[in-house]
């Protein structure tokens, strides 16, 4: 039986390019972040993240945020958690 086995799939350009810089920067090779991913789902009989469609409101939150409306700015973080009553 071989000891390695080839896997093959249709990546978009750009994000293929944009991924290989991050495994750079963290001193990985694509084999190898492969190779974390397959052993990650096999220790937990699925995704090692959460896979999930998102609901109407989170939709709609995510929309607005992505368009800039209903955010809120702090000065800082003393700020932001007084806000929030923390």
């Amino acid at each position: 039986m071989s000891k390695t086995a080839t896997v093959r799939a249709r990546i978009e350009p750009d994000l293929k390019e944009e991924v290989e810089n991050l495994f750079h920067e963290l001193g990985l090779s694509t084999t190898e972040a492969i190779n974390i991913f397959y052993k990650q789902v096999k220790l937990r009989h699925g995704f090692p993240f959460e896979v999930a469609i998102p609901n109407k409101l989170t939709e709609k939150v995510l929309k607005k945020t992505d368009e800039g409306k209903n955010l809120i700015r702090y000065k800082d973080t003393d700020d932001m958690f007084n806000n929030l009553g923390i």
